[in-house]
Parts: C-alpha cells; structure tokens; sequence
C-alpha cells in the first residue's frame, strides 16, 4: 500500500469520509487553507491599524463596512446571474487580489500617503473581503457536497481553513521583516490565486455514481446543471430572506450571533487598549489572541466535530455556540480580566469555527442554487455586517451609560436564549426538508426555467 493510499484509509476511519469523497475532501481543505492564510496574513495589521482614531472610530468604520456590504451585493447578484458558476467565483477572488495588488502599488510608490485615513480604507476592504471570499467558499461546498456528505465532511474541511489561520499569523511574523510589510499583501494575493485553482480542480471532479443518482432524484433547483448560468435577478437574494421562514431564520442566527461575537471584540478592544497606545504592541497581542483561538478551534475540529454532529445533530450543535456566549459573558462579568476575556474567546471561537460554522453551512444544503449563491451573499454579507453595526452601537450605548461587563451579560443572556431556541428549529427544519425530499426555495420559477447549458 502507498503512502498515499495510506493517509486516504487513515481518513476515511477517523472522520467517516467515504471511498470517492476523500479527493474532493482534500481539495476543499486545500482551498480553504489558502484563503484563510490570505485573510490571516494581513488581520492583524487590519486591527492595530483600526484603532489608530480609537475604539469609537471602529464602531463607524462597521456602519461604513456595512454600506459597502450592502452596494456589493447587487453586483455579486448581477454576477450569479450572468455568468456561470466558475467564472463568478474566479471573478470576485480576482477582484480582491487585483485590490490587494493596488494596496501593494500604493504601499510601495507613495508610503508618505499611508495614514490613518488609508488604514481605515483597508480596515473596510479587509472586513468586506473577508466576508465574501469566505461566503463564496462556503457556498460552493453546499453546492458541491449533499446534505448527508455535509454532515460527515464539513467539520473536517473546516479544519482546513483552521490551519490557514494558524499558518497566515505565523508566515506574516516570519516574512515581515526580512521583506517588509508591504510583500505581505503579494504573498496575500498568491493565495487567493491558488485557492482558484483548487476551486477549479473540486468543481470539476467527478461526483461518485452514488450521488450523481441521488441529485438525479432530488426536486428541480437541486439537479439543475451545475455547470448552467443560473439566472434571475440580482435582488433575488434580497427577497428571498423576506419570503422565506426557513432563510429568514438563518439570517435572524447570524444576526444574534454577530452582536454577540461584536460584544466580545470590543470588551477585547478594551482590555488590549488599557495597556498601551503602541500599534505594534497590539499587533502582537491580537496575533497571540488569534493564535490560541486557532489551535483550541484545531483541537475540536479533529477531536470532536465530525462525530458531534453526526451523532447530535445539526440542531444541537447549532444550540452549543449560544450557551458556550451565555456561560462567557457570565464568567467574564464575574472576573474581567484579560486572562478571562482570551479564555472565553478561546472556547466562543472554537465552538463558532469548528462546530457552530459547519453545522450552519448544511442548512444551505437544502435550498435552491440560486438561493445558495445569492441568498447567502445577502445574509453572510450585509445582514452579517449589520449585526455587527448593531452590537457596535449597542455595546456603545451601554459604555457611554457608564456601565460596565454586568450591564452587558444582562443584555446577552436573553439574546442566548433565543438564539438556541432558533438553532434548534433551524436544524429541525432542515430535517424536515431532508426527509421529504424537498428543496426551500423562493423563486419557482427556476425549477422549469430552461438553462444554457456550456462548460465550466
């Protein structure tokens, strides 16, 4: 037996990944490795220059990032709509390294003209960026892979983006001084690149017979072709939230769940700003915050993930990442200290990236292809940013009443409650849909639609 064929069975028994899916599996890993490690490269440069006019100026430059957000989204929806799925997929990668390349250019050509007016701009770019390079990731794996592969797979190619995130802060420490901060947005841009081209390489490898026949049989949104121009307006995905419970419920998820990662980068913010005004210094310690976050993320992605939600279900594991917000922001009204603060995201971030993430990308695997696309990049984009103007300001408005770490559990165990209770009806109704074979979707027109049918 080859090594190579080694490491294949050596998967398939610790993850449950069955024979045909390791290649495609691995080639997700692959794409979400190189995309995480261009985002992490460059995140903690994106905090420490963010703060350069102070926290009060971060909670503006959310608003700001959820205007662009929301002019964005129209024009990615124009781009499903026109193109085929490849092509709108490379396009919007090419865009934020051709981006990344003009920071570059003006990094390099006028370095008098990087102030704190430019570092906000890119504090914007990133957060907008991050967004939608991770939702057009994510989107292609619930197009890809069926909700039965989703449950078994995801937790693990999530583990790929994991070691993205722990190699980016590590490459940028290694190369920042030998080339200087500027080639880290070239090293940025090579990644992104390479993820293209294992996006390619995934969509285009064949499915087992086994799934091929069992996207045969599903309704007509789910066996469109996958190499078709998708069509339909570029609001669609607007609509679609207001007209579906089911879509309805995932952005109302997001929401509470962005106002509640919101309140702790801010308590972070805080806590980091009492020990200094020295950017590097900060720089430093949000790279050692990341970094612990990381590896606790790494450890329960390959302990523990996979079987999780296989056994409990999607609904449980949607209601774990609410009651690991409650028991936090519990523990750090008592304590509040920094020490605390890095303990509880540790474990809020473990649980949101290797268990809560996963489990909310399958409910994109019961909705239609143009919901999957268009749908999603409202709700992970605007709705997500929203939740963060949201929390911003609310976390605000307490500050400014004067109160403090007890005054924002008050408000965030509440919010946990009904966050769970969504959860669980989310992945309930998922179940529901599985089983009857059903397909949510808010447009059926697309289901007898005819399609131009062509290559990638």
């Amino acid at each position: 037996m080859t090594p190579g064929s080694d490491m294949r069975a050596a998967i398939r028994r610790l993850f449950d990944i069955r024979r045909g899916e390791v290649v495609p599996v691995l080639l997700a890993m692959a794409f979400f490795f190189c995309i995480l490690t261009a985002l992490m490269v460059l995140r903690p440069a994106r905090d420490a220059l963010g703060m350069q006019r102070g926290i009060e100026a971060v909670r503006w430059l959310f608003v700001g990032t959820a205007v662009v957000t929301l002019v964005a989204n129209p024009v990615f929806g124009w781009l499903v709509s026109r193109y085929r799925r490849l092509r709108f997929i490379t396009v919007t990668y090419l865009f934020f390294a051709l981006s990344l390349l003009g920071f570059y250019l003006l990094l390099v050509a006028a370095p008098a003209a990087v102030g704190s007016a430019s570092g906000q701009v890119f504090y914007v770019w990133f957060s907008v960026s991050n967004l939608f390079v991770t939702m057009v990731f994510w989107a292609l794996m619930a197009d890809r892979f069926t909700l039965e592969q989703a449950r078994r797979s995801f937790a693990l190619i999530a583990v790929g983006g994991t070691l993205g995130a722990i190699f980016g802060p590590w490459l940028a420490a290694v190369l920042a001084r030998p080339l200087g901060t500027p080639a880290l947005l070239l090293v940025a841009i090579g990644f992104l690149l390479l993820g293209v081209g294992f996006a390619w390489a995934l969509a285009g490898w064949p499915r087992r017979d086994a799934d091929a026949a069992a996207v045969a049989h599903l309704p007509g949104p789910a066996r469109e072709d996958v190499h078709a121009i998708i069509g339909g307006s570029a609001w669609q995905g607007f609509k679609a939230v207001f007209r579906s419970r089911y879509l309805a419920g995932i952005a109302g998820y997001l929401v509470i769940m962005t106002i509640m990662s919101t309140f702790l980068y801010f308590t972070r913010l805080q806590l980091v700003a009492e020990l200094g005004d020295d950017v590097d210094l900060r720089a430093s310690i949000f790279g050692r915050i990341d970094l612990i976050t990381q590896v606790a993320t790494l450890l329960v992605q390959v302990l523990i993930a996979g079987r999780l939600m296989k056994r409990l279900g999607v609904h449980v594991v949607l209601a774990l990442l609410p009651l690991t917000a409650m028991l936090g922001f519990i523990g750090l009204a008592m304590v509040g200290s920094l020490a605390a603060l890095i303990a509880f995201e540790a474990a809020f971030r473990a649980v949101q990236r290797a268990l809560a993430r996963p489990a909310r990308e399958t409910l994109y695997t019961v909705v239609s292809r143009e919901d999957k696309y268009k749908s999603k990049a409202f709700i992970d984009t605007f709705v997500y940013r929203g939740g963060d103007v949201l929390g911003a300001q609310l976390e605000g408005g307490l500050g400014r009443l004067g109160l403090g770490l007890g005054a924002l559990a008050s408000v965030a165990v509440p919010l946990a409650i009904v966050w769970a209770v969504l959860g669980i009806w989310l992945g309930r109704r998922q179940l529901r849909l599985a089983a009857a074979g059903e397909i949510e979707t808010t447009n059926p027109v697309a289901i007898t639609r005819p399609y131009l049918r062509s290559t990638p």
